[in-house]
């Protein structure tokens, strides 16, 4: 299968991705690991047969995963570093999923080595008064992140055209006009949502898009892990169970978000999630084939300032 590919090159060397490699060499070695992933703009998406959900014919175990994703987090706390000393560029992350696809997960673990400070992660739950009362990405915007920092969006404006088309109840509290909600609703949403990262993407932001893709059996499991464990118990909803009722409702409308809005600016990758830690090894990949896309470097100090630099020294070695 593809992913046996991906993950064949990604080891091709017997070395992890960090290893001593240019940041050319490390870019295609993660192209052609996720590539597999990747929702090509322009096509048609059938879910949940279009993307597998696990990966057990997959070359890497679970101690390379483990190896690579040390690896990665460490080539991530360097670039994070770089793109905050340089403040021209931002990186939103989009993570979409169903219950227990491993969000929270995928976040400690890839983020575990970066400076807290050049971080966000935004939740976002049931709206509220004052949010509905203006436009739906209205409470999106206000939370991306700067110039220099990492914004992490656990869940995001696509529960706009996820939870929201499942539940058209919901549409109601929106205080929309009559002439905004018709049968054309969504199809102008994808637009809308294309627009808008498009605007981002020319403006700085570039924009990483992941979809963890779990299987109803193994989300079984894990909702019946946080019944069975009461250290787990906080963890569990009822909402959970009245969601899954929706399963085949949810699955359609991701074929529609991933068919309509994986860009050429802001492509969809989705990531086998039954296997956790094969979805943080992948998110881990994509967010560092971004970051080195992007290309950030630690700005020169003026030229008046290198010339002054060995007085400097001299001074602070004498006192030293």
């Amino acid at each position: 299968m593809a992913n046996d590919q991906g993950s064949a090159t990604l080891l091709a060397d017997g070395k992890p991705i960090g290893a001593q490699r240019t940041d050319k060499e490390r870019r295609k070695l993660l192209d052609g690991f996720l590539s597999p992933f990747r929702v090509k703009p322009g096509s048609t998406v059938r879910m949940p047969k279009d993307f597998p959900t696990d990966v057990k014919q997959t070359l890497l175990s679970k101690q390379d995963g483990q190896w690579l994703l040390q690896s990665g987090t460490r080539m991530l706390s360097d670039l994070q570093a770089r793109l905050a000393a340089q403040d021209r560029y931002g990186l939103l992350v989009v993570l979409q999923a169903m219950d227990a696809a491993g969000k929270d997960g995928t976040i400690r673990h890839v983020m575990s080595g970066v400076n807290p400070q050049g971080v966000r992660v935004e939740s976002f739950k049931i709206p509220s008064t004052e949010e509905l009362n203006h436009d739906y990405l209205w409470r999106y915007a206000r939370r991306l992140p700067a110039r220099g920092e990492i914004g992490i969006f656990n869940r995001s404006h696509y529960e706009e055209a996820l939870v929201v088309r499942v539940h058209p109840e919901l549409l109601e509290r929106q205080h929309l006009p009559a002439e905004a909600v018709g049968k054309g609703i969504w199809k102008h949403r994808f637009r809308e949502i294309n627009d808008w990262e498009r605007y981002l993407s020319d403006n700085g932001i570039r924009i990483v898009k992941i979809f963890l893709h779990v299987s109803k059996e193994e989300q079984s499991k894990r909702l019946l892990k946080r019944i069975d464990d009461p250290s787990r118990n906080w963890k569990f909803s009822p909402s959970d169970m009245h969601e899954r009722d929706f399963w085949k409702d949810y699955q359609d409308a991701y074929a529609e978000v991933l068919t309509h809005t994986s860009t050429e600016w802001a492509p969809w990758y989705v990531l086998p999630a039954d296997t956790k830690w094969f979805a943080r090894v992948g998110a881990a990949a994509l967010i560092v084939k971004t970051l080195l896309d992007i290309g950030p470097t630690y700005p020169k100090a003026a030229p008046e300032v290198i010339d002054e630099l060995p007085h400097f020294r001299d001074e602070l070695a004498a006192t030293a």
